[in-house]
């Protein structure tokens, strides 16, 4: 399948109440880790899409999950994106040695990241 959803992200305003009910909720693994100076929670669900837990770095922003589409081409899809009436909250950025992405909001407000991996 083209382009299919790759990482769900958990942008928390409290990351330790986050861990712990999903934590117990699900049979989650949760792994720290660090990107760049970025605190990081990997979220290991075994069968299906995996993804992360993040503090919110939008100001006044609530928590909110956030879904990551694979692109074969993030900066050309960014753009496409924008063309097509999306706004781009965050261009293209590279994170660490994993890949980079973006953060559009579509033209009826719903946010949703692309994600291209480093091969």
């Amino acid at each position: 399948m083209p382009n299919p959803f790759v990482h769900l992200e958990l942008n928390s305003t409290d990351i330790p109440q986050s861990k712990a009910f999903y934590g117990k909720l699900f049979e989650w693994t949760l792994e720290e880790m660090k990107i760049g100076d970025l605190d990081y929670t990997m979220i290991k669900v075994g069968k299906g899409t995996g993804g992360g837990m993040m503090k919110q770095l939008i100001p006044g922003a609530g928590s909110a999950w956030l879904p990551y589409v694979d692109v074969a081409d993030i900066k050309t899809s960014t753009k496409k994106a924008q063309s097509l009436g999306a706004k781009v909250m965050k261009d293209v950025s590279e994170v660490g040695d994993m890949g980079w992405l973006s953060i559009i909001v579509d033209p009826t407000g719903a946010m949703l990241g692309l994600w291209q991996t480093k091969k």
